[in-house]
């Protein structure tokens, strides 16, 4: 049986519900959905759609970060954002977010999200054995 080590960060948002920001299960860390709230839980649902990304995305980001993971590490990312409209605006922030990184992706345009929000992306990366996260002892299920 492999243990799964739940990765937490206090530069992202606290999970709102019954869930965990992060599991890293052996190397592979499955990041929750990440909505645009600032780390210490002030919404954002008045911004614009490219803010809204780009706090979603570096909420994503610093999740992985505290897991000892970099963009390099991921290999798929899915963005719910809501209006097919506001897809090319989601590019444009995630490459800016995600430099050369280009890990295989979904976009899937809905029609809303909870609390008003535009945006949420989620994320699986592989990390390297070494990750300080892979030495943690900070909770195991």
């Amino acid at each position: 049986m492999s243990k799964s080590i739940t990765v937490s960060t206090d530069r992202a948002p606290s999970p709102a519900g019954h869930y965990v920001q992060a599991k890293l299960a052996g190397q592979h860390l499955y990041i929750s959905g990440q909505l645009p709230i600032r780390a210490g839980g002030e919404p954002l649902a008045d911004d614009s759609f490219e803010t809204q990304a780009g706090q979603a995305i570096d909420n994503m980001l610093a999740v992985l970060e505290a897991a000892g993971g970099t963009t390099a590490d991921l290999v798929r990312v899915t963005a719910y954002i809501v209006g097919v409209g506001n897809w090319p605006r989601f590019n444009q922030v995630y490459a800016a977010r995600l430099g050369d990184a280009r890990p295989a992706r979904t976009v899937v345009p809905v029609p809303e999200l909870h609390y008003g929000y535009l945006v949420e992306v989620d994320a699986i990366a592989v990390l390297a054995q070494n990750a300080p996260a892979r030495q943690a002892e900070n909770s195991s299920d």
